[in-house]
């Protein structure tokens, strides 16, 4: 959530920086402080209301006292319309507070400015580019291609269990979908100090606000009828609100938390995208990593953040890129991103595996996350997350970029004691 008193102080460049995002948010600034002014004029004149009914409360038993009672019934009037007014208030505020919620939790972040101005994926800056494209001296096959031969993905089963966009794993593919997780959560937790979590896989609205997924994406998640519970689509959502409430001792920050989940995600919009094998999935698995820290320090954790994504594809040998997303490519809740794109042969192109985001205090706003100073401020954290990574996809470059003619695949060293075998090969 954007911060209202710095929306009221410098409305020109908060309606600036919203408007390298998206030009439409600069009306829906204005909207917002002038809900704001009404709703602080409501919130003084039921107050003022309240301290004037307060007054004449006290002076009617004191005229009464002295004897004065056709003075304390008049006043006695007074106060029952000064309360009636303030019913009648209260109920008004109730609508713009509403309203008031409503706005400001539909604007996202600000862009940080050194993010490039830009309003699509094609005016992402590429940063930088790690080891070289695989060359292959056959037509390299697409994943699903590959998977059908070794026999380790079963997409028609999945669809006659659950519908289109599911897969089942199945033998060597279920082991090297395991054995990724295994890896990406010994690395973290291992070399870069990330504390394991298993948290739940629903959570309520409260803690979906938190994080920025509702009220603007309800239509890309899973709702559970008649209850307040979702299906998380990252496990972004749960290991950040861990904290929501809380106000932590300084001396506890940074918090690093990794997890594996389930994520699940309708994939609204993006019909006809995808259609074929285990890119775009309702249903897929994720190594989540997420950084609870200072604020001074959070664009130094975000750098590391992504290094320590790009690990795991170092350690696995699969090429890939770093680029800096542009800000009409900005996702809700970021105030800077960096997407890190695995190559795939068979498209011939990048394809995004990890996203590493600052959110600076736009969530710790939302969900109440704070800490203690050494002055004794109470302060907002700096929350920011990025995969590590998404296996699926870690699982189609693999495949893709480890392909032999003869239709096996070779296994990277590192996932070798995982697996206990250096290759897949057809059956």
């Amino acid at each position: 959530m954007i911060d209202i008193k710095l929306v009221r102080k410098e409305p020109e460049k908060v309606k600036e920086l919203l408007s390298r995002r998206d030009k439409s948010y600069a009306a829906k600034v204005d909207e917002l402080l002038a809900v704001d002014s009404e709703r602080r004029a409501l919130i003084t004149e039921v107050e003022e209301l309240k301290s004037k009914r307060n007054k004449y409360s006290k002076e009617i038993g004191k005229l009464f006292k002295e004897g004065k009672r056709e003075e304390g019934l008049k006043l006695k009037e007074e106060v029952e319309k000064i309360s009636e007014r303030i019913v009648s208030l209260e109920k008004e505020l109730a609508e713009v507070e509403k309203r008031f919620e409503e706005l400001i939790l539909s604007i996202p972040n600000l862009p940080h400015p050194s993010v490039p101005v830009g309003e699509d994926e094609e005016d992402n800056v590429v940063v930088r580019y790690w080891g070289e494209k695989p060359e292959f001296s056959f037509e390299p096959l697409p994943h699903w291609d590959i998977a059908k031969e070794l026999d380790i993905l079963d997409f028609e089963r999945a669809a006659k269990l659950s519908g289109s966009r599911f897969v089942i794993y199945k033998k060597w593919g279920a082991k090297l979908e395991r054995a990724l997780i295994n890896f990406m959560l010994d690395l973290h937790t291992g070399e870069h100090g990330y504390e394991e979590i298993i948290p739940p896989f629903l959570v309520n609205t409260k803690t979906m606000t938190g994080t920025g997924q509702l009220p603007k994406f309800e239509e890309d998640l899973y709702k559970i009828k008649d209850e307040d519970l979702w299906l998380i689509p990252t496990a972004e959502v749960p290991l950040t609100n861990i904290h929501a409430g809380e106000i932590l001792p300084e001396k506890e920050l940074p918090k690093y938390y990794t997890a594996y989940t389930p994520c699940f995600r309708k994939e609204a919009g993006s019909h006809g995208k995808d259609v074929r094998g285990i890119m775009r999935l309702h249903q897929f698995n994720k190594v989540e990593l997420v950084k609870i820290v200072h604020p001074d320090t959070s664009y130094e954790e975000l750098e590391k953040l992504v290094r320590e994504a790009e690990k795991v594809l170092q350690l696995l040998g699969l090429h890939y890129r770093v680029v800096e997303l542009c800000t009409g490519d900005l996702g809700f809740s970021a105030a800077k991103t960096y997407d890190i794109e695995v190559w795939i042969p068979s498209q011939n192109r990048y394809r995004e595996i990890s996203s590493c985001s600052n959110c600076e205090d736009f969530q710790a706003r939302r969900a109440k996350i704070r800490f203690r100073d050494r002055d004794g401020k109470v302060r907002l954290v700096h929350t920011l997350n990025g995969s590590g990574l998404a296996v699926g996809r870690t699982v189609i470059a693999l495949l893709e970029q480890y392909q032999q003619e003869d239709g096996s695949v070779v296994i990277p060293e590192v996932l070798r004691d995982y697996l206990k075998t250096d290759r897949i090969t057809p059956e």
